[in-house]
């Protein structure tokens, strides 16, 4: 619009900078408003790393890639004449890589010879020594009372103290935080599945979670899962979400699926603990390894569930993932049987 009607309302042309639509760290395009899909020139180390762990970057895509963009646009653009790209790794998993283009790094990377944590450690270093003057300069006084001047805290809110903000793995520092680390979610072994006696769609199961009793969770799986598949099967459970009343059967908490529908069609898959998980054992999203305990229970009028269960997906993979970031145990990553990038509910 300015280029055409401002010539014409007598004023001269504007003149527009523009630069490339990249991909985020967390998936999709990168938003200033989303912070874990961008580094803030003042972030500190940790938070880079941070950032750069939980990044979405699946094996072989370069395309929605925000690792890869980060070196494309920021890495490789600041490189001096004849500096190279390098990638530090052990003898045993191929030893050193190096690469004087970006076209050379992102080949070796859509073919599978280069690893997501590989390519995140290099991006994480090359990005800690472009920012480390900035940081370093920005230790007078007078300019970090322009950065707090220029980004203040939400009304209402305190400023955090920067290593409180920006620390280790349990996300921010607010209580308030809608993050993973507030979900309950823990491997469970069905000792006991009947169908509910007033509902043909519903199962009602009694799932070990590693306490004194068993819980009794309602799971509208009869459509989908044969009973006897259910009998004695380990399952990935919500376990603190306010219970609730399914056709006069209380349910305790929910067996998390991967669920596609399209048209008439839904298709569902009871996710897939580790081999050799045992009821009880925690599963928390990589990353988000906190000490903050998991809310007692979800306060359904603040929809935390809710606003979470959106980034939770599998990957072309098959594996749990929220934002990129895997749904894990000690043992390994959570899966499902067969669906691919579908979402988890």
């Amino acid at each position: 619009m300015s280029e055409k009607y401002l010539p014409q309302l007598g004023y001269a042309k504007r003149i527009h900078l523009m630069n490339p639509m990249v991909a985020g760290l967390a998936g999709g395009k990168m938003s200033s408003s989303e912070e874990d899909s961008k580094i803030d020139l003042l972030d500190s180390p940790a938070a880079v790393k941070k950032k750069l762990k939980k990044a979405f970057c699946e094996p072989g895509n370069v395309d929605d890639n925000g690792v890869l963009a980060f070196a494309k646009h920021v890495v490789f653009s600041l490189f001096k004449s004849g500096q190279k790209f390098e990638i530090h790794r052990d003898d045993k998993n191929g030893g050193n890589l190096s690469f004087a283009t970006y076209d050379e790094l992102a080949a070796c990377f859509a073919t599978s010879q280069l690893h997501p944590a590989d390519l995140k450690a290099a991006t994480e270093r090359y990005i800690n020594d472009l920012l480390e003057p900035i940081r370093r300069t920005f230790e007078a006084p007078e300019l970090k009372a322009l950065a707090a001047s220029a980004y203040p805290p939400p009304a209402g809110k305190k400023q955090q103290p920067a290593q409180a903000k920006q620390g280790g793995g349990g996300g921010t520092a607010t209580n308030d935080a809608i993050d993973p680390s507030r979900l309950d979610v823990r491997v469970g072994k069905i000792v006991k599945v009947d169908k509910h006696p007033d509902a043909d769609a519903l199962y009602v199961e009694h799932i070990d979670l590693g306490e004194e009793e068993p819980r009794t969770i309602v799971s509208g799986l009869v459509k989908y899962v044969p009973i006897e598949e259910m009998q004695d099967r380990m399952v990935v459970v919500l376990c603190n979400l306010k219970p609730a009343k399914m056709r006069g059967v209380e349910s305790q908490g929910m067996v998390l699926c991967a669920s596609v529908e399209e048209g008439d069609t839904k298709c569902v898959e009871p996710l897939l603990p580790p081999a050799g998980s045992a009821a009880g054992d925690r599963v928390h999203v990589d990353g988000y390894e906190s000490s903050r305990q998991p809310d007692a229970v979800l306060n359904p009028k603040k929809k935390i569930w809710e606003q979470l269960q959106v980034d939770l997906k599998t990957s072309s993979s098959c594996e749990a993932q929220w934002k990129g970031s895997s749904l894990q145990t000690k043992l390994g990553k959570v899966t499902c049987k067969s669906m691919k990038n579908a979402p988890i509910k």
